[in-house]
């Protein structure tokens, strides 16, 4: 773990090398997913097949083997235990809601010359949701990526998920069930991202794929975005909490922890203007990681990325989170929205002492899947609109014509287009 100290004459130079560290997908990982990609492409699923087998340690046989049927999700949703499924219910419904109130409205207007302009929105027909499988498997994904997706108006809601050695979560199952996916297959890795983009004999190809995965995932969906739609490249998690001496050191240690126990490469990072609260902070992530299950991820992972920046004061706070652009920003301070306000890049920003990341994970409403490694420098969390896509339209009347057309013909001409500019001259006359 590193401790930096806004006051020091070296802090400008170590907290460079913090925001520019990367974490993410090696040139081996990149060249192992073209060749995956480039045999799934030409074998199908033969390919699939056989990487299922080797990294999965599961046979796909029979259609049983290849694919999980909606009868399973039901069951496996009404044997859940009562709270459980109550607590999975809750979620779906704040995450509808939510996502609900982003779907956005057509435009149709006719504007001073007489030119009827507008655009509508359309969902894409199909869309690949990957769920990650094995060590990661996680329910609150699938509702995070499915609602929104089903909220557009996708028609065909395409699941893959890895299942190690054929076994998978059944709350996995549970939350395919409520939120109502319409294919859920056996495969994971790049290969069924691959499957899924360019479409095999058993499974029909998408227009957009989303969800997190692992680097051979975000790589696949990487090199494939162009074939389809991708949500966004997602790295390794990242917190960033900014927090002064009046909070409770126990709760802060725990929500560094809540990144830090993804993976040994998630970063999570302290800002606070009282070095004895970061040294209380900092004894505290050592009692509680020893408490883990998570433990030898989560000590992994805060002994290599780990960071603590004593500033001298909170008003420095703002301009180093822009510069980091975290996924999760916490601002566990009194009037968190006067920091709030200047506050330009981050994926989602929890406001108050009493509004942990982890709420944000499951039952808050608005999306977990957002931008990692900076990119909340220029990108957004998974929302409705990464389902959808807008289409504009025009429609000139006679009087619209003889108002625009003769500029129109003016350029076409400045450009060297003539046949651009006698389509419109044609009708001037």
């Amino acid at each position: 773990m590193r401790r930096l100290n806004t006051a020091d004459d070296g802090f400008e130079k170590a907290f460079a090398r913090v925001v520019d560290q990367r974490r993410e997908t090696a040139d081996d990982v990149a060249q192992d997913v073209r060749g995956i990609l480039g045999t799934v492409r030409m074998r199908g699923d033969a390919a699939l097949a056989e990487y299922t087998a080797r990294f999965d340690h599961h046979d796909l046989a029979t259609p049983d083997d290849w694919r999980i049927e909606a009868g399973a999700c039901e069951q496996a949703y009404a044997e859940l235990d009562a709270e459980l499924r109550d607590a999975l219910d809750l979620a779906a419904a704040r995450i509808r809601d939510y996502h609900t109130a982003q779907l956005p409205e057509d435009r149709d207007y006719t504007d001073d010359a007489g030119v009827r302009l507008g655009a509508k929105w359309t969902a894409v027909d199909a869309a690949g949701l990957y769920v990650p499988g094995g060590r990661a498997a996680y329910p609150s994904s699938l509702l995070m990526n499915a609602i929104p997706a089903r909220v557009a108006g996708v028609e065909r809601l395409v699941v893959v998920t890895p299942t190690p050695h054929g076994k998978i979560n059944p709350l996995v199952l549970a939350a395919a069930h409520i939120a109502g996916v319409d294919e859920l297959w056996r495969i994971g890795g790049a290969q069924a991202v691959g499957a899924v983009a360019y479409g095999t004999d058993r499974i029909a190809r998408v227009d957009v794929v989303t969800g997190p995965g692992n680097a051979w995932v975000a790589e696949a969906k990487r090199q494939l975005y162009g074939v389809v739609g991708i949500d966004m490249v997602a790295g390794p998690s990242e917190i960033l909490v900014v927090a002064d001496g009046a909070n409770d050191p126990d709760w802060i240690a725990a929500d560094l922890l809540s990144q830090a126990e993804h993976d040994p490469t998630s970063q999570s990072i302290l800002i606070t203007d009282d070095a004895k609260f970061a040294d209380q902070v900092e004894d505290c992530v050592d009692l509680q990681t020893s408490t883990l299950s998570t433990a030898k991820i989560a000590r992994e992972s805060w002994n290599a990325n780990g960071v603590i920046i004593v500033v001298r004061d909170m008003a420095e706070a703002p301009a180093l989170a822009n510069r980091l652009a975290a996924e999760h920003v916490e601002l566990a301070i009194d009037g968190p929205e006067a920091m709030f306000a200047h506050i330009r890049h981050a994926g989602s920003v929890f406001l108050g002492r009493n509004t942990p990341e982890a709420i944000g994970d499951y039952v808050a409403g608005p999306n977990h899947v957002l931008p990692t490694g900076r990119r909340a420098r220029f990108a957004s969390g998974l929302s409705v609109l990464d389902f959808m896509k807008r289409t504009s339209f025009i429609s000139v009347s006679d009087e619209g014509l003889a108002a625009i057309g003769p500029a129109a013909v003016t350029l076409a001409r400045a450009e060297g287009l003539p046949a651009h500019a006698k389509s419109v001259e044609l009708r001037l006359k």
